[in-house]
């Protein structure tokens, strides 16, 4: 085999690391019983460019999608953080509504409350009483 046949072998069996790191580890010796292999960027490895490939990114939504409040709602999940809450919530739930962008978060102790919450959360909503009251 080729000695660029090799480090483009090297380069694969390594998860694709950049040649000029590999020459590298290779001057250094770094990787026992490594010799005689030549790390030389000739050709342009496939995987390497198809993982660098940007997609399109999405189009902005000109229309509304939803026709009233609650019809969509977006969620998510961070945590932990780095501090805790006074009440020891390491865990937060942001509820986006799609129609108004009214937006609820609420704090939870530990991820297994999530479920809960949110059961909390749609039965308000069914009854009415997630908006504030416009008064």
């Amino acid at each position: 085999m080729a000695k660029s046949s090799m480090g483009w072998l090297w380069h694969r069996w390594l998860a694709h690391v950049g040649m000029m790191n590999l020459a590298k580890l290779l001057k250094d010796n770094h990787i026992l019983g490594l010799t005689n292999v030549n790390f030389e960027k000739d050709r342009i490895c496939s995987a390497c460019q198809a993982g660098k490939q940007v997609g399109a990114p999405h189009p902005p939504k000109s229309i509304m999608t939803t026709a009233q409040p609650l019809e969509l709602i977006n969620m998510d999940l961070f945590g932990p953080v780095a501090y805790i809450s006074f009440r020891g919530n390491k865990y937060g739930l942001v509820i986006v509504d799609d129609y108004s962008r009214f937006t609820w978060v609420f704090f939870v102790y530990d991820k297994c409350q999530v479920q809960d919450k949110v059961k909390t959360f749609i039965r308000s909503a069914q009854k009415g009483l997630v908006f504030p009251s416009r008064k």
